[in-house]
């Protein structure tokens, strides 16, 4: 049996981590819940099945000594926390963002690696069989040369309304670290981590400072210090571009936008759902299309990182990718924030 903890007792944390733990009881032992406010650390723990809470987490680890943690804190205390499970023998599966900096993400990779320990981090989309399908057609040629992708997560009205989600000190930012970083991962992992040249990008902030209700609930304007919405331009040192768009609040058509597509010069594609398609004298034909997108892929994302920590050969969001994310994150902030290309 591999004992299991986890740290943060959030929304993410029960209907996302618990929940699939639950599912694997007769393999795991779920010992204990980490939060600093003690009732609700508490309360998880009877919920969900978890034998004892904690508020401090060092102590949890001398005490529990467990063999899994799962890191489901505000960005800002993932690089501790991560540390600090890794540093008593634990592999990690951590919440997106891996970090707040490229330089914590990449210190975080490399105690991993020291320690010989699992590192993942729930970039739960690329576990979607409509990326397996996209990222077989890349790999096979299919595609042709793709020398262009755009990665979209717009919300027209999406501000969270709960969590920290708009404390920049908490979070590290607004919706590029929050929602634009999962198609960006997605991208990025079907075009299998390319060589990236030049980051270009620009930041605005022009309607969440006004509005203070959407489609996630309400917020405070007057505490709302992150972005609404970033563009950016991603070149490779292949030649390819990759443009990722994303919002909390864009005066859009569509309420929420949230997929990648994929242009080849024999063909195309988009991620949620699967299609892929090409031009034959003029007319659209389909190569393969999914109806519906798959829903299943925070439990698939769970479900590896259990299986690969009990040794079987999976694929994982592992510390390198974690590390290799994080550092484009920071050079589209970085680009925004002084208004010129950042060369990587």
């Amino acid at each position: 049996m591999k004992k299991v903890a986890i740290i943060g007792a959030g929304q993410v944390a029960e209907k996302v981590h618990a929940a699939y733990y639950k599912t694997r009881t007769q393999e795991l032992e779920l010992v204990a819940v980490i939060d600093p406010d003690a009732g609700r650390a508490r309360d998880f723990a009877e919920q969900n099945g978890f034998a004892r809470s904690y508020v401090d987490a060092a102590e949890m680890f001398e005490t529990e000594k467990p063999d899994m943690v799962s890191i489901c804190t505000p960005n800002r205390f993932h690089f501790d926390n991560v540390m600090l499970a890794l540093s008593h023998g634990a592999a990690v599966m951590c919440e997106k963002p891996p970090a707040m900096t490229a330089n914590e993400a990449q210190q975080m990779r490399d105690l991993a690696a020291k320690q010989h320990l699992v590192l993942a981090y729930d970039f739960h989309h690329r576990f979607a069989t409509d990326m397996r399908e996209v990222k077989k057609a890349y790999k096979d040629g299919v595609l042709g040369e793709v020398y262009m992708t755009k990665a979209k997560a717009l919300r027209r009205s999406g501000v969270p309304g709960w969590g920290s989600f708009t404390n920049k000190a908490l979070q590290g930012g607004g919706p590029l670290i929050d929602i634009g970083i999962h198609m960006l991962d997605a991208a990025m992992y079907v075009l299998d981590f390319p060589q990236v040249k030049k980051v270009t990008a620009k930041m605005f902030q022009k309607i969440g400072t006004k509005k203070s209700e959407g489609t996630f609930g309400t917020w405070d304007p007057t505490k709302y210090d992150v972005e609404d919405a970033v563009f950016a331009f991603i070149e490779f040192e292949n030649g390819g571009l990759l443009q990722l768009e994303t919002s909390f609040v864009l005066q859009m058509k569509e309420s929420s936008v949230l997929n990648v597509e994929f242009f080849g010069d024999e063909a195309g594609a988009t991620l949620f759902p699967a299609e892929i398609y090409t031009d034959r004298a003029g007319e659209l034909v389909t190569i393969l299309k999914k109806e519906t997108a798959d829903e299943e892929r925070h439990a698939k994302s769970m479900q590896a990182f259990v299986d690969r920590v009990l040794g079987a050969d999976v694929m994982v969001a592992d510390a390198e990718q974690g590390y290799q994310v994080q550092r484009l994150i920071e050079a589209i902030y970085e680009s925004a924030e002084k208004g010129e290309s950042v060369y990587l």
